[in-house]
């Protein structure tokens, strides 16, 4: 039996990743909506004790994880530790003595506890003095609702509040001005404001780089590979491939092909230049991860179709597909930049192509959105390899982000 999931994460005020929430599935073709709460909570903690642990989908932060009444009757929280999860209560659970005994036990025994979908209720404020986390629905409530809520807290300043659903900037900048904590959502899929914003390249990578390309002989797929898992870095390289120095210009359709174009003493040269203007600067440490998490997953979705000569093309879309959010400009701005394949551009602008169905079923799978998902793996006739190949782009990533985390 396989055990599938996937993660959203949850940032706080300073947009640093503070935990995912976890979201079962069951396999290619059991979408989440045809599974009850029960048995999705049952089969999620299953999963991570059974399969592999929770630390590999969540990078040894907290997992946030749905628990119904009858599941938290059960005792299944104490199931897993008290630092590695927060119990989050359902939103179909009514309130009463039976749960107020729970959440008692668990919050004695030293559990955080969050408040799902919170509609305010009366009844509740029993349970404040125990509760760490309210979770709040911004495509359900209006702020009329919202302040209500807050008003009702003010007596319990340690509760923090946690925004979901927010798809938007400016749902996220109005929880900023309410005072929230915490958010979950995808506000951060498109640029912030309009300016251009300069990331630089690691330095470690940069290091590796010069020393892989100090010998006569480079090894090109040695360097391939350290510019793949760097999205600054293969940003750097497509601008100056692209640059007026190059009288030739041709279009790109992986990290290689850049490469080659330029040839190893524009290499060098490149490389020299990007580690003497090193600066320090601050990095969206979660978009890095998304964005190569889309990156691996993409490649690894095109292996498995084997529509591709290089499946390098999809790695390069999914690792361009937030740039936006990235340097704060528009897609149509970023993309006018790099000289990018059509079929790259069209994916990430027009949303058309094959590639853009790669990135399509990436997207779904970050939203939990088990039903376009399965329709899609049915349209590209991936059958069960999806969630594996998810799966493993998780793992991929939580190694390369250990070395980028590193080195700051």
């Amino acid at each position: 039996m396989y055990f599938y999931a996937a993660r959203q994460p949850i940032l706080n005020r300073n947009k640093e990743l503070i935990g995912y929430e976890l979201l079962f599935r069951d396999g290619v073709d059991n979408v989440f909506p045809n599974i009850d709460g029960d048995e999705a909570t049952t089969r999620l903690i299953e999963g991570s004790q059974f399969n592999f642990g929770l630390e590999d989908l969540t990078d040894n932060k907290p997992a946030y994880i749905n628990f119904t009444l009858e599941t938290l009757l059960k005792g299944y929280p104490t199931i897993l530790g008290k630092d590695a999860i927060v119990v989050e209560i359902l939103e179909t659970i009514q309130p009463g003595k039976r749960l107020l005994a729970i959440v008692k036990d668990l919050k004695g025994k030293g559990y955080t506890l969050a408040l799902d979908d919170y509609t305010h209720q009366p009844v509740w404020r029993h349970f404040y003095p125990f509760i760490d986390i309210i979770k709040i629905d911004f495509l359900t409530l209006d702020t009329d609702n919202i302040q209500d809520i807050i008003a009702n807290l003010k007596q319990y300043p340690h509760i923090k509040l946690l925004a979901e659903k927010v798809e938007t900037h400016e749902m996220y900048n109005l929880a900023l001005e309410l005072g929230f904590d915490y958010f979950q959502g995808f506000f951060f899929s498109k640029p912030e404001m309009v300016q251009s914003k300069a990331l630089p390249p690691s330095e470690m990578a940069l290091a590796e780089l010069l020393y892989e390309t100090s010998s006569v002989e480079i090894n090109l797929q040695k360097i391939t590979d350290v510019f793949e898992r760097d999205v600054n870095l293969s940003y750097k390289l497509l601008r100056y491939s692209n640059s007026a120095a190059f009288v030739k210009r041709a279009e790109v359709s992986t990290i290689k092909q850049a490469l080659i174009i330029l040839g190893a003493n524009e290499i060098k040269k490149l490389l020299c230049l990007l580690f003497a203007a090193q600066v320090s600067a601050d990095k969206p440490v979660e978009l890095l991860r998304l964005s190569l998490t889309r990156a691996r997953f993409a490649e690894l979705l095109a292996i498995s179709h084997g529509q591709f000569k290089d499946t390098g093309m999809a790695f390069l879309t999914g690792m361009m597909s937030l740039m936006d959010a990235i340097l704060d400009q528009s897609m149509e701005s970023v993309m006018s930049k790099l000289p990018l394949s059509d079929e790259i551009k069209a994916a990430l602008l027009k949303n058309e192509g094959l590639l853009a169905k790669y990135l399509n079923l990436v997207k779904y799978y970050e939203q939990a959105n088990w039903s376009a998902a399965n329709e899609m793996t049915k349209e590209l006739n991936l059958g069960g390899k999806v969630p594996d190949a998810y799966h493993e782009a998780l793992g991929w990533v939580s190694e390369q982000m250990q070395l980028i985390v590193n080195e700051k």
